[in-house]
């Protein structure tokens, strides 16, 4: 566990933005620099000394520069342990180069796989001896230090600059872990690139930057965050963002996604509490609101529409911790950042996912995520309102973002009652009403939706007794004739679309 004074470095960067510095550091301290092809030419036009590693391989970069430091003259000088007796003599015996630092910066491979689709220029930029150089030096944190990363710059010069060319154990240690982790998301990338090819049946996932979060679900749960939120939103006022809030977040959106016309959508532990659709920003606040205002209090708010000044002094009346908007005007940002704690965000992309995660037992479940609202529309009782057709469709997006069992009750496109979390469809349905009632609505030419099938009649009864005219639900249950059956005795609409909403 020895400091390592640097003495000799190997350097090869494909980009080379932010090297100046480090390379007029190593040369005040006196280090013999090594490097390839235009690297090389990159640090003596900075007017420093740099041999060519050809001078220690003996050969030129060959195979369209495929082939440059994969040689053993090169990775001995780098994998050679210091202090091991038989690697001592082996040093002396082969005349081994010894590097203390290795700085390389991998091709880019992400950024051409995301900027054409010409693979043979993809494949060109997988680096191979880049990857391998980092491996080895990383693997010999113990004689040599490592970077791997631009996002490493900074550390590294700090430490030369303050430690006159030392660098600790620790300090090398933390750059092979950074390092080896740098490769796993390299090596990943050029993973998911193939597998749009062929499915490996092999779980892989990676996700970067990491953010430590304040706690997670409760204060005694540490946490972290594995994403990139600024490709997503800007902040634009407010707190950081907690564990609840994200989940939260990450459900608003997933719902306020499914519509196109001006809609509003208030979220309380990822249950929809308030949605509803019109034609202003306005109106749709004020009818979300309205939709269950108890439930609204400590809430996230989003919208698909600006949120202008009129709605934000509306807003601005409640509590709540977060609001999502694609925009908030100059009067309407001012008005609600008055109070420092609200989070306010500026969506700037939707949320588009191919696939979903969830860890159980000791493994991880994936899917395909819920991306539709039905896959066929059968009226099996009477033909429906165009009203009823409108608010059915509405209520089955809504109904499909709530926790199962769920049932939704809506009145022109208004989410009026909601059912969810149930250990039972009926007791849904109870919860449903209650809140409808609890909130002043009349249900009377309401519709609703499940997210299953109705196992019993007692659901359609029991929505009869209290005014709703329709139902959307997607069948299945051995006994969908007796639901259908009352159904068309007291003139209920009825449509079966075949696809079950389960959410858990």
């Amino acid at each position: 566990m020895h400091d390592l004074q640097v003495k000799r470095a190997l350097i090869s960067a494909y980009n080379k933005e932010g090297l100046d510095k480090i390379c007029q550091r190593l040369h005040q301290l006196q280090v013999e620099i090594y490097s390839t092809g235009g690297t090389q030419q990159y640090i003596q036009q900075l007017h420093i000394p740099c041999h060519s590693i050809e001078t220690l391989t003996g050969y030129p970069s060959i195979l369209g520069g495929r082939v440059k430091t994969l040689h053993p003259a090169v990775f001995g000088g780098i994998l050679a342990r210091r202090n091991h007796p038989e690697d001592k003599q082996q040093i002396k015996d082969y005349d081994l180069t010894l590097f203390d630092l290795v700085i390389v910066d991998l091709y880019p491979f992400e950024e051409t796989a995301s900027s054409t689709q010409d693979e043979s220029a993809i494949i060109e930029k997988i680096d191979i001896g880049g990857v391998s150089l980092i491996r080895a030096a990383a693997k010999n944190f113990n004689d040599v230090a490592v970077v791997a990363s631009r996002q490493e710059y900074d550390q590294l010069l700090q430490w030369l600059t303050d430690q006159q060319g030392i660098i600790r154990y620790e300090q090398r240690k933390w750059l092979a872990a950074r390092a080896f982790a740098h490769c796993t998301h390299y090596d990943l990338a050029i993973t998911h690139y193939f597998e749009q090819f062929i499915d490996t049946g092999i779980f892989f996932a990676e996700a970067s930057p990491s953010l430590v979060l304040r706690y997670g679900e409760n204060p005694h749960q540490p946490a972290r965050f594995f994403g990139n939120l600024h490709a997503l939103f800007d902040q634009l006022h407010g707190k950081a963002l907690s564990y609840n809030n994200l989940v939260d977040i990450h459900a608003a959106c997933g719902l306020i996604a499914e519509f196109h016309e001006t809609t509003f959508a208030i979220i309380k532990h990822t249950n929809a509490c308030g949605v509803a659709s019109r034609d202003t920003i306005f109106e749709a606040w004020k009818a979300a609101l309205q939709g269950d205002p108890e439930s609204a209090f400590g809430g996230i708010l989003i919208t698909n529409t600006p949120i202008d000044e009129t709605t934000a002094a509306s807003i601005n009346e409640i509590f709540f911790e977060v609001c999502i908007a694609p925009e908030f005007t100059p009067g309407a940002l001012d008005m609600l950042s008055k109070k420092k704690n609200r989070i306010l965000l500026k969506q700037k992309a939707a949320i588009v996912s191919t696939t979903s995660f969830k860890t159980v037992l000791n493994g991880i479940l994936q899917q395909e995520p819920d991306q539709i609202n039905f896959q066929s529309w059968h009226e099996v009782t009477r033909p429906l309102t165009s009203e009823e057709k409108t608010d059915l469709i509405f209520a089955n997006l809504v109904c499909k973002h709530l926790k199962s069992n769920a049932i939704a009750l809506v009145k022109n496109k208004q989410l009026i009652g909601k059912g969810c979390g149930q250990t039972s469809r009926v007791d849904a349905l109870r919860q449903a009403i209650e809140k409808a009632h609890q909130s002043g609505f009349d249900l009377h030419g309401a519709v609703m939706a499940s997210d299953a099938f109705f196992p019993f009649d007692d659901c359609v009864r029991l929505a009869h007794q209290a005014g709703i005219t329709a139902v959307i639900q997607p069948g299945g249950s051995i006994r969908d004739e007796d639901s259908i059956r009352f159904c068309k005795e007291h003139q209920m609409g009825m449509v079966i679309t075949g696809t079950r909403h389960f959410l858990h």
